[in-house]
């Protein structure tokens, strides 16, 4: 029996009225997704506990059957190990931003929590200069992709709050910057970072072509190594992990899953849909279990795209969820989990914690749902309602 998890991130939504008091999920175009509802099962899962923020984090744990409660420490050690940066259990780990303030009457804002879109090139570059001039005993900077990269703090504090720049897009930074025991020590190496930034070459390259420079960071996420039992030990499966973002490859590296690089995928609205169903079907010729997690609706989401969303949903649904479907006999007896990790509306810009929708396909038989569509409204009332991390194991109970 092969096990596959199809996640697309942020896909969940909530009723808007240009689309006629409609979702994104209802009125995009998602053939593969409704085949599966209706032979298959379908419902909510509630992938973020009470009490903690509804980040990628804390729901894709969720989803890849860990308790949150057990074993979240925080966003950037997950990352760290995706990216193979060792922490002593003293070390703090913070996700680094590249971000875009933009002044209007003596106050900053979020104008752009990615900086436009920085590329991995010009970011490193950029992460390199700090290591060189704020690197050393008690501080690290490593280099992610795109806007993402790491900060580690050597023998660090993390009684620290803080504000995902995402939740923040066009609002003032004001009300929003660290706040704890350490605060002062990370908006002093804000104000040497940006001091860094300005006139930095790759800065002024931007500029001249008319992109948003970085003349920013902002860190958050933050958190100890974590402990994670691996999955050969939980569940005594072999799987991988296809994703374009650190964090989910972190949980993967935590969770003793092979990670595989698909070229093409971004992390965002124009990756490589298909290159991932296709690595994820050679991955199960020698694997029980793969995780293919696609970004591009939550970054959409983000960035209020609404017809983007749409778009990025209908992709999913034909590149990733129709491929895997369509091979089905090649794959051989298989069930397949989709779902998102947790909602991105549009309108907000930022995740919420409510439940999302989620289909239980066996390849081996009809589960005659009674759902015509996917959408998060068929799910309501089908009345199932789970945990997150109890996701996992429905999916395994064969």
């Amino acid at each position: 029996m092969k096990y596959i998890v199809l996640l697309g991130d942020g896909m969940s939504d909530e009723p808007i009225a240009e689309l006629g008091d409609k979702t994104p999920l209802e009125v995009a175009k998602t053939p593969n997704m409704d085949l599966m509802c209706q032979s298959g099962m379908i419902g909510l899962a509630a992938t973020v506990p009470e009490g903690y923020p509804p980040g990628s984090d804390v729901a894709n744990l969720s989803v890849f059957g860990y308790n949150p409660g057990d074993c979240y420490t925080g966003r950037a050690p997950l990352e760290a190990a995706s990216m193979g940066v060792n922490l002593a259990p003293e070390d703090v780990a913070f996700r680094l931003n590249f971000i875009w303030l933009e002044a209007h009457y003596g106050k900053l804002y979020m104008g752009d929590f990615s900086a436009g879109h920085i590329s991995t090139p010009e970011a490193k570059l950029l992460i390199e200069t700090f290591q060189e001039e704020l690197g050393g005993e008690e501080f690290d900077f490593f280099p992610g992709v795109s806007y993402r990269h790491l900060l580690v703090w050597r023998n660090g504090k993390d009684k620290l709050t803080f504000t995902p720049p995402h939740d923040i897009s066009t609002y003032s930074i004001e009300d929003h910057l660290p706040q704890g025991d350490g605060a002062d020590v990370l908006l002093d190496l804000t104000n040497s970072a940006q001091m860094l930034l300005n006139n930095h070459p790759v800065n002024n390259q931007r500029v001249a072509e008319r992109k948003l420079p970085a003349n920013s960071v902002w860190f958050w996420g933050h958190g100890r190594k974590p402990v994670m039992d691996t999955y050969q030990k939980r569940f005594g499966l072999r799987g991988s992990v296809i994703s374009a973002v650190d964090l989910i490859k972190g949980i993967g590296v935590n969770a003793g899953l092979d990670i595989i690089e698909v070229p093409g995928a971004t992390g965002y609205i124009d990756t490589n849909y298909l290159g991932k169903a296709e690595y994820a079907i050679a991955s199960l010729k020698d694997k029980d279990f793969v995780y293919v997690h696609v970004e591009a609706p939550d970054e959409a989401s983000h960035g209020g795209l609404l017809q983007e969303k749409i778009k990025a949903i209908e992709s999913f649904d034909r590149d990733v969820v129709g491929t895997i479907l369509n091979r089905v006999e090649e794959i051989g007896d298989c069930r397949i989990l989709v779902t998102p990790d947790h909602p991105t509306p549009v309108e907000k810009r930022t995740h919420t914690p409510d439940p999302v929708p989620f289909i239980l396909f066996d390849s081996r038989q009809n589960m005659h749902s009674s759902a015509a569509a996917y959408s998060e409204a068929e799910a309501k009332r089908s009345g199932e309602l789970i945990p997150g991390h109890e996701l996992l194991p429905l999916l395994l109970n064969s």
